[in-house]
């Protein structure tokens, strides 16, 4: 059998942490299996980087950016690789170059292509442990690019579909998916399966466990996905197909997503084209924008309200403020937060959000915005609101008793 492995910054945070892992994969090596185990940058690595440019200027070039942080990861690939074979395994660290993985041009947030695995094929059949740094590739030209955030569980999910292995498990230092973040909700409980739309939406709506991307890849390429932990033997939560015993469950989870700004935009001319313009000049920002709500328009004019990640907050106002000629006023808030009651049971079920609004009014929750899809509910609150709301809705929708 082959399978992939990845492990997180937490999991490889220290030389003890990277021997530990190097001891896991070890097991699978003694159990008569192939392995080839995708690292993450040492917790704590990449900010540390990231603050060496900007003790130089605030706004570093793209491309060299890549070039300094991708570092992170071939040093973690390098220490584990020289772990194994001190302890007598034959093991080979690659580079996203070394292993096949070629991207589009977008510096700092490129997307896989295509993947020539021959040289990852080469050293397994040669009986070696393959380490690939995660998080990188390559581009047309040969520049190093790197995946975004979380990119190295996208490396990870994409190595097993070009290796056509049999499993992925993405390990970092909790040990599945919960119906809520355990610290926020004692109560919350390990899911054994979810499905890839479940994982997706959780993912996108700010469950930390796995990078949205790769569960979307996942999906597309039919990848065996678990997440696990790499301090514990438990099975860990299997990420699958959707099935019929799926939709019994009404609601899998509630999640909190504290990354939130909201841009209000008073007196926007209503005009053909006007929001085309401002969501295109976001969207050439790369600044993802979620929820969009835009008023009926009176006397010419109208009110549009969406959300921005927290960190983007600054820019998208800086962005708005060219509109000047078109918007009369405009709104900025970050003291918000996103939460998404999440199922796909949703499909088959009535009610679900009139629970969730019945639950927040009780509380005297106000909500700001609202987006729906076929399996979740997100809600814009209060900041100071959201941990009380996870835990309300946590209880109404009995999650503590799965």
């Amino acid at each position: 059998m082959l399978v992939v492995h990845k492990y997180g910054g937490t999991s490889v945070g220290d030389l003890e942490r990277i021997e530990n892992v190097a001891n896991r994969v070890a097991k699978v090596r003694e159990a008569g299996n192939d392995i080839v185990v995708v690292v993450s940058a040492m917790s704590g690595e990449t900010n540390k980087l990231v603050g060496f440019a900007e003790y130089f200027t605030a706004t570093p070039a793209k491309k060299e950016m890549d070039m300094l942080l991708s570092s992170g990861e071939r040093i973690t690939a390098a220490l584990l690789s020289i772990a194994l074979q001190s302890k007598g395994y034959a093991a080979v660290a690659m580079t996203g170059r070394q292993a096949g993985i070629v991207t589009d041009d977008t510096h700092t947030y490129a997307r896989i292509r295509s993947i020539d695995s021959s040289a990852m094929h080469t050293a397994i059949n040669q009986g070696k442990v393959v380490v690939v740094a995660g998080f990188q590739g390559v581009n047309q030209d040969g520049s190093v690019t790197t995946l975004g955030r979380g990119g190295s569980d996208l490396s990870a999910v994409a190595l097993a579909a070009a290796l056509k292995a049999d499993q992925c498990e993405i390990y970092s230092d909790v040990d599945g998916i919960y119906t809520t973040d355990p610290r926020i909700e004692p109560n919350a409980k390990k899911l054994d399966t979810v499905s890839y739309d479940e994982m997706l939406e959780l993912s996108s709506l700010g469950a930390k466990v796995l990078q949205s991307r790769s569960v979307e890849l996942a999906k597309k390429l039919n990848v065996k996905l678990y997440a696990k932990s790499s301090f514990s033997d438990n099975e860990g939560t299997l990420i699958t197909k959707e099935s019929n015993s799926m939709e019994e469950v009404l609601v899998s989870g509630i999640v909190l997503d504290k990354n939130q700004a909201r841009v209000t935009l008073r007196g926007v001319s209503d005009r053909p084209g006007i929001a085309a313009e401002i969501f295109t000049m976001l969207a050439n920002e790369n600044i993802n924008v979620d929820m969009i709500i835009q008023n009926m328009a009176t006397d010419g004019l109208t009110n549009l309200g969406f959300t921005v990640p927290q960190s983007e907050h600054e820019n998208a106002k800086k962005l708005m403020a060219s509109f000047d000629h078109d918007i009369h006023g405009m709104d900025f808030d970050e003291h918000v937060c996103k939460v998404s009651v999440v199922g796909v049971g949703m499909k088959s079920h009535s009610g679900v959000a009139a629970t969730a609004f019945t639950v927040l009014a009780d509380s005297n929750i106000n909500i700001q915005m609202i987006s729906t899809s076929e399996i979740k509910v997100s809600m814009v609150i209060d900041e100071k609101y959201g941990e009380l709301a996870i835990r309300t809705l946590h209880s109404a929708y009995e999650l503590d008793t799965i």
